[in-house]
């Protein structure tokens, strides 16, 4: 009786304390939602609320004055997402497959080749000039997807996930007469869901919030991915309102901070409609994915 009392203490406190991280971790998210739904005046005079006191909608209208732009951005930014994570993911676990075989002698030399330019990068102006110069990348929206396609923290990850599927099943495929695409194909991909989810998951994230290679690479405003066309727009009207204020004109009116919070909401979107759907696997792969090894 006193465990049974003990547990349901324990799962209360658990529950509550719980909540209370999940409603600090939210409350940010929340704060940047109703910022976005509240005047710039407001914002000026009285700060950030849990409600808007004075509801707003000219943030999203400054965002899609030219929503042809807008939803071209967005184009091009879930086709790099969609196509660069896939051929990543995919190349990854190749990656991972040849690393985390046993009978593979150069496994550890061919693994420092991925690992190392993770602690020593090469830095921009190699990155430009390989890019630019030797690749032929300027203006090509290739430009926004070659860069991403590998990372060695994926790698390691996604190796270290493929070693807690039994060696077993190697070796029966082997003995069925199978050889090594077929295994990692039809065996250990499917075995490997919840470690595809978790690595997807990453590299979508990291696909979608890059907007680094477009300033780099990218001066066609066509190939201009969200995240890059936003922080043009959030430039440009940072420097009018500077400009304005210099001037002496009044600039209480112009959506700075409430544009910065809509440009946040338009970003976030559509992964916060993904989470859900890898959550299971992300915890999953993630968690066995750090103890293997």
């Amino acid at each position: 009786m006193k465990k049974t009392i003990d547990a349901k203490f324990f799962s209360v406190i658990s529950y509550t304390f719980t909540f209370v991280i999940a409603l600090i971790c939210f409350l940010p998210f929340w704060l940047i939602v109703i910022g976005s739904f509240t005047s710039e005046s407001e914002i000026i005079a009285r700060g950030y609320s849990l409600w808007p006191s004075e509801f707003s909608v000219e943030a999203y209208k400054m965002v899609f004055q030219l929503p042809e732009r807008i939803f071209k951005a967005y184009g091009v930014s879930i086709f790099i997402t969609v196509l660069g994570g896939g051929i990543s993911l995919f190349i990854t676990a190749m990656s991972a497959f040849v690393l985390m075989r046993k009978d593979f002698e150069f496994r550890n030399k061919i693994a420092l080749f991925f690992y190392f330019p993770t602690i020593f990068s090469g830095g921009m102006i190699p990155s430009y000039i390989l890019v630019v110069k030797y690749l032929n990348l300027k203006d090509n929206i290739l430009a926004l997807i070659l860069p991403g396609l590998l990372g060695a923290w994926n790698i390691f990850l996604m190796r270290n996930f493929m070693k807690s599927i039994p060696d077993s099943i190697m070796e029966s495929a082997k003995l069925d007469g199978a050889n090594d695409f077929v295994i990692f194909v039809k065996f250990y991909l499917p075995l490997s869901g919840a470690g595809l989810a978790t690595i997807g998951l990453f590299t979508a994230l990291g696909y979608w919030n890059n907007w680094y290679n477009a300033m780099m690479y990218i001066n066609k405003a066509d190939l201009y991915p969200l995240q890059y066309l936003l922080y043009q727009m959030l430039t440009s009207i940072t420097g009018l309102r500077d400009a304005a204020s210099k001037a002496g004109l009044v600039v209480a009116d112009m959506p700075d901070e409430t544009f910065k919070m809509a440009m946040a909401v338009i970003t976030t979107g559509p992964i916060i409609l993904l989470y859900p759907f890898v959550q299971k696997y992300f915890v999953k792969g993630l968690t066995v994915g750090s103890v293997k090894g």
